[in-house]
């Protein structure tokens, strides 16, 4: 007999809008109603699920303010929860609503939730770019109770030298893979290809993708007018795109719950495993920039909670805001770099479109149909929040656990992971130098205007620099391989420069 406060998702739901008028696109909380509707069907119920719903989560919406967005969704769809929740942001944020909930509805102070999100960045610059007011509210009664981590994602000392937007942070992590690996400037840019080339063709095949565009490996890393290099080594394609208009959303419940509803047992995935763990919050604090031992702590305490091992995983979906995610993601999990699986089942934040912070919403409402379609059979979600920071993953079955469903508190892992030592950052950098990590920043022409170095003294404290505005420094550090690169740093102007030597 299974438990009757085993925790499962019932119903998922997602939707595209593509390109309407500004003027008559649904606002993001009508995409979330829309979704909501999907899964309660999805459910095999109807709008009368959503009347009962006592928990009603949002995760944080980039695109559009409203005073109380899981009010607003609440009322649209008749429902009047004693719960209305709005996430922090972090694209790691729907897998940890899943652990959350999942927890809660075991503990008994769960009965239905809803967890949704949307964004619609394109409507909204699409409107900008044609001077279109759109008529969308701003309204829900009362305050939500804000959930998660609250803190910024980077220093006032990061933000100076350059390091603040994703675009100019990951580029850091991946030239730290290139040199880990030991691969050429030309390998490692054919190796990415190809790992991006396996995305897109995911996404082609995806009806809930905004790219349904197969793209080569040489396609992808062939730089051109509209695929622009924007922080070596990433050129366009392989950034994730927010500018997109997506929504998606799940139900879950008890399996007790779900019984009485008559929600028909064939509807049921179980949330085998779950684990959440945090790296060294900011980035110039990593151990260091080819690794996370968060996603490996995380990773290992939801497949040792699920009871199976990372090959039993038939479909995986590891977060791929940038190729470097999904490398790190790849390396701390266990799978082998040549290993066959898919490792998304959308087509990834590039190509299936990166829905804010809700992109790994649509991942798990994927991974419930396939779950459903291969019964017997297990997957794995990972999410990430802020520049590799905060974690979260779910593995996914439609086999229940063989016991009462059990979390551990994440507290229990996370103290390791905070004492784990780092190199001492000096804010004021004087001396002989080597190259860390880096990166060449480009303007919207394709042209390089800045370089970010994450260096080490000599003895072994880092610092953050830029580089000297010249265009043969950048150039060289494109042209050859800069990791390792020896150089003099210095205080220039309140920040840190690196020279390389000649």
């Amino acid at each position: 007999m299974i438990d009757d406060n085993t925790p499962i998702l019932i119903g998922a739901g997602q939707m595209t809008q593509r390109d309407v008028d500004p003027a008559d696109a649904l606002e993001p909380v009508d995409m979330m109603a829309d979704a909501a509707r999907l899964a309660a069907e999805d459910a095999g119920a109807d709008a009368r699920l959503l009347a009962r719903l006592d928990t009603v989560a949002v995760v944080n919406i980039i695109a559009w303010h409203y005073s109380n967005a899981p009010a607003a969704l609440a009322e649209r769809l008749g429902a009047q929860p004693t719960r209305q929740l709005y996430t922090t942001v972090g694209g790691n944020t729907p897998q940890w609503l899943v652990n959350e909930m999942a927890a809660e509805i075991a503990a008994g102070r769960v009965r239905i939730a809803l967890l949704a999100g949307a964004e619609a960045v394109r409507t909204l610059l699409r409107a900008q770019r044609t001077h279109t007011r759109v008529p969308w509210s701003n309204g829900g009664a009362g305050s939500p109770a804000m959930i998660g981590d609250p803190r910024q994602g980077t220093t006032e000392h990061e933000i100076n030298h350059g390091l603040q937007m994703p675009v100019q942070i990951y580029p850091l992590f991946e030239n730290a893979l290139r040199a880990h690996y030991g691969l050429s400037l030309a390998a490692h840019r054919d190796r990415l290809g190809a790992l991006c080339s396996r995305l897109s063709a995911v996404a082609a095949a995806n009806p809930y993708a905004w790219f349904r565009q197969a793209r080569s490996a040489a396609e992808i890393t062939t730089i051109t007018a509209t695929n622009r290099m924007i922080g070596f080594p990433y050129p366009k394609y392989m950034n994730a795109i927010i500018e997109v208009d997506q929504a998606a959303a799940l139900l879950m419940t008890s399996v007790g719950t779900a019984r009485a509803l008559g929600v028909p047992a064939s509807r049921w995935v179980y949330l085998r495993g779950c684990g959440d763990a945090q790296d060294h919050w900011y980035v110039s604090d990593r151990v260091d920039y080819h690794s996370s031992p968060a996603i490996r702590a995380a990773g290992a305490q939801a497949l040792d909670m699920a009871g199976v091992a990372i090959d039993d995983m038939t479909d995986l979906d590891l977060y791929s805001c940038f190729p470097c995610a999904v490398q790190i993601g790849r390396d701390m999990l266990g799978i082998a770099a040549d290993d066959p699986r898919p490792l998304t089942v959308t087509g990834g934040l590039p190509y299936h479109g990166g829905a804010g912070n809700n992109y790994v919403m649509h991942a798990i409402a994927t991974m419930l149909d396939r779950r459903r379609a291969h019964p017997g059979t297990a997957g794995l979600v990972s999410g990430l929040g802020w520049y590799l920071t905060k974690h979260a993953i779910g593995v996914y079955s439609s086999t229940p656990p063989n016991g009462p469903w059990r979390r551990c508190d994440p507290a229990t892992y996370q103290s390791a992971l905070d004492a784990m030592p780092h190199p001492a950052l000096v804010a004021d950098a004087v001396g002989a130098a080597t190259v860390e990590t880096y990166t060449v920043l480009h303007d919207r022409d394709g042209q390089p205007t800045k370089g970010i170095v994450i260096g080490r003294l000599a003895d072994g404290r880092r610092f953050l620099s830029n580089t000297p505005d010249d265009r043969a420094v950048l150039e060289s550090l494109m042209s050859y391989e800069g990791i390792g690169r020896r150089g003099i740093v210095s205080p220039r102007n309140g920040l840190n420069e690196f020279v390389p030597d000649a």
